[in-house]
């Protein structure tokens, strides 16, 4: 016999539902976003209080860790760490996308650099050249 936990078109009875940090009994949602990739179509208890003034409590508890129904009965996770731990990936991604512009824009200046150097002393052997053809006349 299939519980709710294995099958994801079941309901999960009021009283089996867990209760939030406010002390609601939880509401069933399935996760819509496509981001984080491999979480749309997961399931996840989401607590039912929200305030119009946007205060709204940030329980969030996940049952499937994939959304073909497998389960996973001991990761839970509020909001806040979710967004937490997205935004911290986000950060790190922005610090090494400027890291990486840094190392282009220093090779760019470098390379830069060295054709002026390059054109320095072709200039200057030039004018040596010249110099010496005019002692020569």
């Amino acid at each position: 016999m299939s519980t709710w936990r294995d099958d994801p078109n079941v309901i999960p009875p009021w009283n089996e539902r867990p209760k939030c940090h406010c002390g609601f009994r939880t509401w069933l949602q399935v996760w819509t976003d496509p981001l984080p990739q491999g979480k749309k179509g997961c399931r996840f208890f989401k607590c039912p209080d929200i305030d119009d003034d946007f205060k709204a409590c940030t329980f969030m508890q996940w049952i499937d860790t994939h959304p073909l129904g497998r389960v996973s009965l001991h990761q839970v996770e509020t909001k806040g760490q979710y967004y937490a731990r997205h935004t911290q990936a986000r950060e790190e991604a922005r610090l090494a996308r400027e890291e990486q512009e840094r190392r282009v824009r220093q090779q760019q200046r470098e390379a830069a650099l060295k054709i002026q150097e390059e054109q320095f002393q072709a200039r200057e052997a030039q004018l040596k050249t010249e110099a010496d053809e005019q002692k020569n006349r």
